[in-house]
């Protein structure tokens, strides 16, 4: 581990891990901790998942959405992807001194139409006020908590042998729409963020009665981190590349910058590995959703050596590897 932190350690790819693992879990590590799911599977009465974010995204208004916004679908979509119906939210905010009140109503709205929008309630709160050009306008953490019902159980989170991959939605629009608006840099047509929360997405596939072995919202990392994380004791994932979807603009976009697509955050992008023999009523379902209506078989996974691959166009083979260092800073 480097003798200092850097912004690349918040990028959800190798250095992430390496902190995860060299620091923190050795300082809390605990039965349910080290699962280190999107959110922990935890009784408490009755079985509930629990989950807690950070929202320090810079601008806090971009096209397609809004650190509020971002903050309720972030955390839902961690507690859905878990197999929990998501229930409630805490919402403490620190507030810079100068910060406009209108802005703050404005990002207030955003919270309450999404968690209505999500099915949730924001059931409680804290705010600290801080001086000047300490906060960057405001940083938002949320948390939240989901049930488990009769029929919603915690997933094993673990890829099986012959399962297919499915990708929910484009990939890679809100890493581009925050980093576009960010920069300044004049595109047409305005790449915009896929911010949305999940939860209906994770009911339409659920519900679908497909065998599903693992969901995760591809956040920081992206599509390639939550794959090579996927990727273990002795399972190859085979990406078919041409069959990742991504907008038409944010693919040009991401060839002009030099990026690409599976390395850049999404957050309303669920990812799915489900047993082939259900592959088709899975698609159905999502595909009849309004925010999975492009959902695709992106990936197969095979007896292997732990690794993923992708194949490109023209039918060769590329390793896809865990990002390493800060490709885009800020963008959640």
């Amino acid at each position: 581990m480097q003798e200092k932190i850097t912004l690349a350690h918040g990028s959800g790819g190798e250095l992430y891990r390496e902190m995860v693992n060299e620091v923190f879990l050795p300082a809390y590590s605990n039965e349910i901790l080290c699962e280190l799911g999107d959110s922990a599977v935890c009784t408490a009465g009755e079985r509930i998942a629990f989950t807690t974010d950070g929202f320090v995204v810079n601008p806090i208004f971009f096209p397609g959405g809004d650190i509020g916004r971002l903050c309720v679908c972030g955390t839902v979509n961690d507690l859905a992807v878990s197999g929990a119906v998501p229930q409630y939210l805490s919402v403490s905010m620190i507030i810079e001194a100068g910060f406009e009140t209108e802005k703050l109503r404005c990002i207030c709205k955003s919270i309450a139409d999404t968690a209505s929008e999500a099915g949730v309630r924001i059931v409680t709160g804290d705010t600290k006020v801080v001086e000047g050009n300490k906060a960057d306008g405001i940083y938002i953490t949320t948390s939240g908590v989901g049930v488990f019902t009769a029929d919603r159980k915690p997933l094993g989170q673990k890829v099986v042998q012959g399962d297919v991959i499915i990708c929910s939605a484009p990939v890679a629009s809100h890493g581009v729409a925050v980093t576009v608006a960010r920069s300044g840099m004049d595109f047409s047509p305005v790449p915009c963020s896929d911010v949305k929360p999940l939860s209906g997405v994770v009911d339409a596939l659920l519900s679908s009665g497909a065998e599903v072995h693992a969901m995760r919202d591809p956040t920081r990392g992206g599509v390639a981190a939550t794959l090579c994380e996927w990727a273990r004791d002795g399972v190859d994932i085979t990406v078919d590349l041409k069959n990742v979807p991504v907008e038409a603009s944010v693919s040009e976009i991401c060839a002009v910058l030099g990026l690409d697509p599976l390395q850049l955050a999404n957050e309303g992008v669920l990812l799915a590995s489900v047993a082939k023999k259900d592959c088709a009523k899975a698609l159905e379902a999502l595909r009849n959703y309004q925010y999975s209506t492009s959902a695709a078989v992106i990936a197969e996974v095979e007896s292997g050596n732990s690794e993923v691959w992708g194949i490109t166009d023209i039918g060769t083979k590329r390793r896809i590897l865990m990002p390493r260092g800060e490709v885009l800073p800020r963008i959640c």
